[in-house]
């Protein structure tokens, strides 16, 4: 799986991994599989959604997805997982 580095304009740092959980909540959300979300559409809004999943998932109250949520964020990247981890 892939891990998250999500960026907060307060500067604050959250990495998490896209579990099958988030995998599986996305797929609900969008109506459609992970992969060929990402494949075929490529939407960076997908990305911000997977943000809040993980963020969510990790224990922190969270607002709605949505613009409240997406005004937090600085920057949201895509990592390799730690083969290691």
């Amino acid at each position: 799986m892939a891990r998250l580095k999500i960026v907060r304009i307060d500067g604050s740092v959250l990495e998490g991994e896209i579990t099958p959980a988030v995998e599986y909540s996305f797929e609900q959300y969008a109506k459609k599989g992970f992969h060929k979300a990402f494949r075929d559409e490529e939407k960076q809004s997908d990305v911000y959604w997977l943000a809040w999943g993980v963020t969510r998932r990790s224990g922190e109250s969270v607002k709605p997805f949505g613009i409240e949520f997406i005004e937090t964020l600085k920057s949201v990247e895509v990592l390799d997982s730690d083969p290691l981890a």
